[in-house]
């Protein structure tokens, strides 16, 4: 129907004129913004060891793991990545995305109340819209007003037997800043609430020997009382996958309950036998934590020091934001020019425009120092 064509034509013009536009672009520079914090996606153990798992495996799975797409790997990959987040079971999925989405459609509905951080993932928000909870949210970080919301909701006789869930992630992807965990644990016993944690962003990077954020504050027990942990492996781990730390009965329900697990075809077979590998990398990683947290310093350093406006993050996800839509492009070609790949992300992603500056363990820090002064030189160049 040529109308249907002509009103999207329209609507991508609007989109164009607001410097909202969005287009695939192949990697090129020095990666500042993806998400392979350990440097793992490009290391020559991992490359090897895909190739010694593709002669014994089907390149894909065929079928969903209900099916014909189920291998030992997999299970074998669960197991030993429960021991190592001290969680009784996991459940792997095709993707990070599909974990959040569909464990949350699948533990909510129509009466339950899910309290949600307001910049939570599209994820997050996409499982509580698709589930048909009554959605709250709660400004960002604060946990006075998710407090005081609970409290509201409780004295209502109306909600007050509905089931009642919270979920935040532990290091928020597009602000660099993470929530307090310990109060959270606080808050979900005292309004006795189930508690969802995202911990994509910090896996491999926080805790004891990168088993993430949680691990940062949290005792062993303060740990076991949270029902459900969503992490990827799409990140510090360098492949692709999500996967869901939960109790056996947990893992149990979402295998015979959660449609996105049920209807979707199983990770490809070599995947979660590299996926091995991968975590014993993570584990054995303290000098590339470290290097990462040196360069993550000198970097929030520098750019606060020369007048840049940076949200307060506290991890290696720095976001420089930026006065409009045009400028944070301006600075992403610019950039792009002196040999660094540094993305610009707007609405609707993030309420304000920003270049997204996400550090991995193979920057150098002469690499920070050019960075540094190529920001330096562009401002300049636009103020003239």
């Amino acid at each position: 129907m040529k109308a249907h064509w002509e009103n999207l034509r329209s609507e991508l013009d609007q989109i164009k004129s607001k410097d909202l536009y969005r287009e695939c672009k192949e990697f090129e520079g020095l990666d500042f913004c993806s998400n392979d914090y350990l440097g793992l996606a490009r290391s020559k153990v991992l490359r090897d060891a895909l190739a010694l798992a593709m002669p014994e495996n089907t390149t894909g799975s065929t079928a969903s793991r209900l099916v014909k797409g189920h291998r030992k790997g997999m299970e074998d990959f669960e197991t030993k990545f429960a021991e190592f987040v001290e969680s009784e079971s996991s459940l792997l999925v095709s993707t990070g995305y599909v974990a959040n989405m569909g464990l949350l459609d699948t533990i909510a509905d129509s009466q339950t109340y899910i309290f949600t951080d307001r910049l939570n993932h599209a994820s997050i928000l996409d499982g509580i819209r698709i589930s048909g909870a009554n959605k709250k949210y709660y400004n960002h970080l604060d946990l006075d007003h998710l407090e005081s919301q609970l409290a509201k909701a409780v004295s209502e006789q109306s909600s007050a037997r509905k089931k009642r869930i919270i979920v935040s992630e532990t290091l928020f992807s597009m602000d660099g800043d993470v929530p307090n965990i310990k109060r959270l644990i606080e808050i979900k016993r005292k309004y006795d609430c189930i508690l969802v944690l995202d911990e994509a962003h910090s896996f491999g990077v926080f805790g004891r020997e990168g088993r993430g954020m949680i691990f940062e504050s949290l005792t062993a027990s303060e740990v076991a009382e949270i029902e459900y942990r969503v992490y990827t492996l799409g990140k510090s781990l360098g492949l692709e996958g999500g996967i869901i730390a939960t109790s056996k009965i947990g893992r149990e329900y979402l295998i015979n309950r959660m449609r996105a697990f049920i209807f979707s075809t199983a990770p490809l077979p070599i995947i979660s036998i590299t996926a091995l590998s991968a975590l014993k990398l993570v584990q054995e990683a303290e000098k590339q934590r470290a290097h990462l947290m040196e360069i993550s310093k000198c970097f929030l350093d520098g750019m606060i020091q020369a007048g840049f406006q940076i949200a307060p993050s506290t991890t290696h996800i720095i976001p420089v934001l930026m006065p409009s839509e045009a400028i944070s492009l301006q600075y992403s070609k610019l950039l792009s020019e002196f040999g660094f790949d540094i993305r610009a992300i707007r609405p609707p992603t993030v309420p304000t425009s920003r270049l997204r500056v996400s550090l991995n363990a193979l920057i150098t820090m002469s690499e920070i120092e050019s960075l540094l002064g190529a920001f330096q030189k562009i401002r300049e160049k636009i103020s003239d």
